[in-house]
């Protein structure tokens, strides 16, 4: 018998800044966290709890003061292709076990057992986007 590390029925999530309930669906068509000239033809979204954990630190740095950070776990309506902006583009294989799909994803509920990011993180984390922005960073959209 052969095992691997990939479940059966893997669990997909999304971390954002928005209040979301069971049933909603994520859309395309958003701008993006990262740019906001940019408008996105695809949902994003990972098999890592923590990635999405990771997303929504992100998103809620790049929101209002008051932001929050969500992670839902999320089913794909449709086809999915793993994320060019993290895997075979950028980095061999997909390490970060991330996809996007240009259809929706349902949210199943909001978990909390993510790990979230130290003080020190955070800052890293607006020194690599203020970076980015600066460079000009190109989305694969």
């Amino acid at each position: 018998m052969e095992s691997t590390d990939e479940p059966q029925h893997p669990q997909y999530f999304h971390g954002t800044r928005a209040t979301l309930r069971p049933g909603d669906l994520i859309t395309a068509g958003h701008r993006s966290n990262y740019r906001d000239d940019v408008v996105m033809n695809h949902v994003y979204f990972t098999a890592r709890r923590d990635g999405g954990g990771l997303a929504a630190e992100i998103a809620a740095l790049l929101g209002p003061e008051d932001a929050e950070p969500h992670v839902y776990r999320v089913e794909p309506t449709g086809p999915f292709e793993d994320d060019p902006n993290v895997t075979d583009k950028k980095f061999p294989g997909n390490p970060t076990r991330s996809y996007r799909s240009t259809e929706p994803l349902r949210i199943l509920e909001e978990v909390g057992d993510w790990t979230r990011l130290t003080p020190a993180e955070l800052d890293l984390w607006r020194e690599r986007l203020a970076a980015m922005r600066e460079s000009d960073a190109e989305i694969i959209n």
